[in-house]
């Protein structure tokens, strides 16, 4: 494809920096491909960009399209309850029956209150943490995105593994200018999957901690899965100290299982943490957890709030989401088309002469091109040559293939077999077409 493929997209773009900052409304999507693009519509595995090409969308918008672009059952659920009310700052019955199929269906969710986004909910979960425990830190991990919030928005990057310093004593670099000193002092970061040097630290360190807060896998930084026992030594540990365990589950969540990485994995947390999948693209999320915690909302001791909470359009995206997947149970086929996505990815990069890295559970990995044959942790990804990614992404986007730009992929109930051959083949297309191999 020519540049001149994008240029609705960059006469758009021109025009919205005159009154977006960087032409944008979030930042990950200045870095598409050739920049930010303007897209028109979303069907099923599909979208479409103002300049009519056609994309088969691996990204499903950084996640939340669990069901595909437009799914019917939920356009119509968010058109007809809309009907009746936009928000009424009150209770509506579909946000019981949410609820209530939320606690059905997730085991640690006994309790729960609606937000509109992962990174509130996550500041919630503190906030509940503290006052049940009386401590004032969270323990956190290098490379795992809880929102952009002050008190965890360090951690996310750095320019060297040796920069990060010690496993014992980590390094941590803000991910942006303007966050208070104050806010680093929140939290103690570690290394993920070190069993014994998290074991060690809660033992010396537990009168600070009030939580411990984990993507169940890695997902933003190598989609990394957890050695084998390690989630659950996290969940004894933290019992044993009463520290509450907090999976943010805003990318496992309704993913890996109708009930979350907590159901697949089979490791209850004290509390947790949905957004993305739950609201098909709408703006929800969700706080959930055990009683004993949760109690402490339900007194007023803990103050949640919020004026869009549980809007009619969005309860009613999050109910027909959910009651689709649990009707259709897309699981195994996702699962099945993930593995198969990601083994003739790696097979591709075998036979064109690169080194690819391809790891995840299916129904989201990622690619790196490095020498690694498994990364366990952040720092370990930090060698990935990001600039051969880079232009691994750009020429499969220039070939109608939407991929995520840090590598990766997610796979919707809406792609199908011709869809993975479809992506195979492109890829090892692109391959090939790299110079240098290695």
């Amino acid at each position: 494809m020519s540049s001149n493929t994008y240029a609705q997209s960059a006469i758009l773009l021109e025009r919205a920096k005159k009154v977006l900052a960087g032409g944008v409304s979030s930042e990950f999507r200045k870095y598409n491909h050739p920049h930010a693009i303007f897209y028109t519509h979303g069907k099923g595995s599909r979208i479409y960009d103002v300049d009519e090409n056609e994309y088969l969308d691996f990204t499903l918008s950084q996640g939340p399209l669990i069901l595909g672009h437009s799914h019917p059952k939920v356009l119509n659920a968010v058109s007809e309850y809309s009907e009746k009310g936009q928000i009424f700052a009150g209770q509506h019955i579909k946000e019981i029956m949410l609820a209530e199929l939320l606690n059905e269906i997730i085991p640690s969710a006994e309790l729960m209150r609606f937000c509109l986004d992962g990174s509130e909910a996550v500041q919630t979960a503190f906030r509940v943490a503290r006052a049940k425990t009386g401590r004032q830190k969270f323990l956190r991990f290098e490379g795992h995105y809880h929102g952009w919030m002050d008190n965890v928005c360090w951690g996310l990057s750095a320019p060297s593994e040796d920069a990060l310093g010690s496993h014992e004593n980590p390094e941590v670099y803000p991910w942006s200018q303007g966050l208070p000193d104050s806010s680093k002092d929140e939290f103690i970061i570690l290394p993920w999957n070190d069993l014994d040097l998290f074991e060690k630290t809660v033992a010396e360190r537990h009168k600070e901690i009030a939580a411990v807060i984990t993507e169940p896998v890695m997902c933003n930084s190598g989609c990394i899965l957890p050695e084998k026992g390690y989630l659950k030594g996290l969940r004894k540990i933290c019992s044993q100290y009463g520290i509450a365990l907090i999976f943010d589950e805003v990318i496992t969540g309704f993913r890996l299982s109708l009930g979350g990485a907590q159901e697949y994995f089979g490791i209850t947390p004290d509390l947790s943490v949905f957004a993305k999948a739950m609201g098909s693209g709408y703006p929800i999320s969700a706080i959930a957890g055990k009683r004993e915690w949760m109690s402490l909302i339900e007194d007023a001791k803990v103050i949640h709030a919020g004026t869009m909470n549980s809007s009619n359009p969005t309860v009613a995206a999050a109910l027909a989401t959910i009651e689709v997947l649990r009707s259709e149970k897309p699981y195994n086929r996702m699962f099945e088309y993930g593995n198969k996505l990601m083994d003739g990815l790696k097979n591709a990069a075998k036979k064109t002469g690169h080194d690819l890295l391809v790891q995840g559970p299916g129904p989201m990995f990622t690619i790196a091109f490095t020498k690694l044959g498994k990364v366990s942790n952040y720092r370990e990804t930090l060698g990935f040559d990001k600039a051969k990614l880079s232009q691994f992404i750009a020429k499969m986007h220039d070939n109608n293939i939407r991929i995520i730009g840090r590598g990766l992929w997610y796979i919707s109930a809406a792609h199908n077999e011709e869809d993975i051959q479809t992506a195979i083949k492109t890829a090892e297309k692109v391959l090939a077409e790299m110079s240098g191999g290695n």
